[in-house]
């Protein structure tokens, strides 16, 4: 498969990836072209800006949630018939073991574009964008975009820095708290929480200021991606209609994990549980991850919502802020009710690639079936007095902990999968019981 395709990978996390990633589809897009969009690692926030930048559907590449052949797959069916893939990276370039950005660079034999935040930095910039470099000869570092430049004559001493070391500089963005997008804990604030971020000006900024045009003889120039993997067909189709919790509460979502499901025959709807009154009709509910402690108030005032909940007799699979907010309160705010705890926020976060064994049939798998996914949350659930759901092991540690409830047809716990790397969850899910 031949693809224009190029990795927006950071020298460490807050360098400015995000923005300079949709500064580019931005740009793309403007000059007529059909961009896809992509961001490595589990990430619901990222993907939003993506989307919006490139008026395209943002899709997660993780090997840890789908393996590297899914991976592989889910890449080449969605980049296919677009001219430019853009793939925003996690963390620093090398960070996150073997599903780091590198890693994900060699998969689709992508080349490297290394933002660098040169805030404070001289010359020692090129020092850390030619370590870089050598540190694995393996990864195509094609060029190097400077953030967070203070002068003309910053940019100039770097750049000339960059030329000694034959480091290619494709430009700079100033210092700007207009571009700036603010983070919330770990990560950035979520895009439908901050509506009024100019795409019209950081797309100028970039034009101005990045050489769009070798960026586009970069992507264009990566290698081949030989691709003969056979993609997952359901043998059945299970016509279910499935309501999905979506609002500024709710927002955290692999939209490929939802295709999957539309894959399998599913209809999905979205409600809002801040704004609806009640739960529109449905076989399956989804509550998913979000930020629920920003809106705890407003959720908890939104009585019949709550009541309709409560009283709520089908299927309900929720993941994080859903689980916090299907339990009896959320920081002393009454909440749904149906999972007999409460829970309450912290300053510490749990983050991480987890496993997850089935401590009891449920309605996504059978006992003792093994689950990969990632958990990230401030908050616990305390005052629970029932048989966990989960037995979950940390990936990094090999921690053993127990959590989450599974109780008739209800699932809900930390737990983030996607169905896209577990089509057998995504079966089970519709034809359980």
């Amino acid at each position: 498969m031949k693809m224009s395709k190029v990795i927006i990978a950071g020298a460490s996390s807050s360098s400015g990836k995000t923005t300079i990633a949709c500064g580019l589809l931005s740009a793309l897009r403007k000059r007529g072209f059909q961009v896809s969009a992509y961001k490595t690692g589990p990430d619901y926030i990222d993907p939003q800006y993506l989307r919006r930048a490139g008026n395209c559907e943002a899709y997660n590449l993780d090997t840890w949630l789908m393996n590297e052949n899914l991976t592989r797959k889910l890449f080449t069916m969605t980049s296919a018939g677009k001219d430019f893939a853009i793939i925003e990276g996690a963390m620093g370039l090398y960070d996150g073991g073997i599903n780091s950005t590198a890693g994900i660079a060699k998969l689709l034999k992508a080349p490297v574009i290394l933002v660098i935040n040169a805030k404070s930095l001289g010359e020692s910039a090129a020092a850390i964008a030619l370590g870089f470099r050598e540190f694995d000869h393996e990864i195509n570092i094609a060029g190097v975009i400077l953030n967070c430049i203070g002068s003309s004559s910053h940019e100039k001493i770097i750049a000339e820095a960059l030329e000694r070391v034959n480091i290619k500089f494709l430009g700079a963005l100033r210092r700007s708290k207009e571009l700036a997008i603010p983070e919330r804990h770990l990560g950035l604030l979520p895009e439908l929480e901050n509506e009024s971020f100019d795409f019209e000006a950081l797309t100028s900024e970039i034009e101005r200021n990045i050489d769009v045009d070798e960026i586009i003889r970069i992507s264009q120039n990566a290698s081949m991606l030989e691709t003969s993997e056979e993609f997952f067909i359901p043998e059945f189709t299970h016509a279910a209609k499935i309501a999905v919790a979506h609002d500024k509460a709710f927002s955290f979502y692999y939209p490929e994990s939802l295709e999957m499901l539309k894959l399998f025959g599913a209809q999905l709807i979205f409600f809002s549980p801040l704004h609806d009154k009640n739960l529109p009709e449905a076989e399956i509910y989804i509550f998913g991850g979000g930020f629920p402690e920003i809106f705890a108030r407003e959720l908890s005032e939104n009585v019949s919502m709550l009541e309709s909940v409560r009283n709520c007799d089908k299927k309900i699979y929720a993941e994080c802020g859903g689980f916090m907010y299907l339990c009896r309160s959320l920081d002393n705010f009454k909440l749904a009710g149906l999972i007999p705890c409460d829970a309450v926020m912290s300053n510490k976060p749990v983050i991480g690639y987890i496993e997850a064994r089935a401590l009891t049939s449920n309605i996504l798998c059978e006992r003792n079936k093994i689950i990969r996914g990632h958990e990230f949350h401030y908050s616990r659930v305390d005052g629970g007095n029932f048989t966990p759901a989960f037995e979950f092991v940390r990936k990094r540690t090999g921690e053993k902990y127990y959590g989450g409830y599974s109780h008739g047809k209800i699932l809900a716990s930390y737990l983030h999968i996607n169905f896209f790397g577990n089509p057998e969850l995504a079966e089970n899910f519709l034809t359980s019981s």
